[in-house]
């Protein structure tokens, strides 16, 4: 018999619950951001050895830190998937991996040397993940198809509001011990909401496979030949976030070594506040749209070729002014492409009892540009040309992705 939780979902959500897991998603990504938009690049700088630059510390950091992302979100995805708690499938992990990652935040705020700071990044990415992977699959849950990407534009929302609220979290807070701590409040106030108002469904256990190393294992090989709807639609988004990763990495160092900005904190939380202004003014309209519409890829197109042109500018316009207009021309267009690439993620899920792990999988594809988005820069910036050619390699990449997403089928 097959349980509630692999129905194909058919009754609307309501205004409740979207905004519940909207806050819990940019909860997440609160105490994502906090930490990459500014925390990691102070402690970076700070406890960089001697002969090291802060540059590198900060790449090598990110980077394995995204090496644990890049396994943490499918894996937790798979279990949850297999979870029949009487809690539901997704909840206890949401519950344990929210917990966790504050608790990791606070461990990370006492950091005295390079390898405790990555060990700290590591735990936090791994913890924040599990939540993560839960909240995520509850959209294929429980919402119809015709309505992923309003819920995808809301999801959006919030997760730049996380961004926009970690970034002022730990400008406003002052230090680095209570700009994690407040990250940490933060992530755990955001989350509660959606976990105690709102009921999970929960698996059978009779729809519970038998549980076997091997078996669990084999289900992470997604074969693009099989499925490959899912694998262009996984390389258009890697490629897009890896753009945009390029741009947010050394965005504190630009400001502060090539446009000599005075206060390059500040500066950091000003353009992240007008790319989310424009964004917000996008990312629900462009969900909504494509529902209506019933398309979802000229709108990722689209977006996709305004969010290369804005990192273009970066490379020829490096002023502040120059920076102000990228980031509100960037911000119309990552608001767009969040919401209806997300939709198209749902719609090109192979099966409803992998939903949690192949979500995980796809969400590959925004962890793996911080391990690329490091290894790319940094020898770029320090060797390659700096950052003019920096953002010029940002913006090829993205339209590449943009223009890769037309190689999909199943999707209009």
């Amino acid at each position: 018999m097959t349980g509630t939780a692999l129905a194909e979902p058919t009754a609307r959500v309501g205004r409740g619950w979207t905004t519940s897991l909207s806050v819990a998603n940019g909860a997440i990504w609160v105490g994502w951001y906090g930490p990459l938009q500014i925390l990691l690049a102070v402690q970076a700088e700070d406890l960089a050895p001697a002969g090291t630059s802060k540059e590198a510390v900060l790449a090598w950091v990110t980077g394995v830190g995204a090496v644990v992302s890049l396994a943490a979100n499918p894996f937790f995805g798979a279990v949850s998937d297999r979870t029949t708690s009487r809690w539901g499938r997704r909840t206890p992990w949401i519950v344990a991996g929210t917990a966790g990652g504050a608790a990791c935040l606070l461990l990370l705020s006492a950091a005295d040397s390079v390898w405790w700071m990555a060990a700290g990044w590591c735990l936090v990415q791994l913890t924040l993940n599990a939540a993560f992977a839960a909240i995520t699959a509850a959209v294929p849950d429980r919402v119809p198809r015709l309505q992923r990407g309003s819920v995808g534009g809301w999801l959006g929302a919030a997760q730049l509001l996380g961004v926009v609220v970690g970034t002022g979290l730990v400008t406003v807070a002052g230090g680095t011990v209570a700009g994690y701590a407040a990250c940490a409040v933060f992530t755990v106030a955001g989350v509660l909401p959606y976990v105690v108002r709102h009921r999970d469904l929960r698996l059978p256990a009779a729809d519970r496979p038998p549980w076997q190393w091997r078996s669990f294992l084999a289900g992470f090989r997604l074969s693009p030949r099989r499925h490959p709807d899912l694998g262009w639609a996984w390389l258009t988004r890697f490629l897009i976030n890896t753009s945009n990763s390029i741009v947010l990495l050394y965005l504190l160092y630009f400001l502060r070594d090539r446009l000599n900005h005075g206060d390059p904190d500040e500066g950091v939380l000003i353009l992240t506040a007008v790319n989310g202004a424009t964004m917000l003014a996008t990312v629900v309209v462009g969900g909504a749209w494509s529902d209506r519409l019933g398309r979802r890829k000229p709108f990722v197109i689209w977006s996709g070729a305004l969010m290369a042109a804005a990192t273009a500018l970066l490379a020829v316009w490096q002023t502040w002014p120059g920076a102000i207009v990228a980031a509100a021309v960037l911000g119309i267009g990552f608001g767009v492409f969040t919401s209806v690439d997300f939709a198209l993620m749902t719609d090109v899920l192979p099966e409803a009892k992998d939903r949690g792990k192949d979500l995980g999988i796809i969400n590959i594809a925004n962890s793996l540009p911080q391990v690329a988005a490091p290894a790319l820069a940094a020898p770029i910036v320090t060797h390659l040309g700096g950052y003019r050619v920096l953002y010029l390699t940002a913006a090829v990449t993205g339209l590449v992705g943009a223009v890769l997403v037309t190689r999909i089928r199943g999707v209009e």
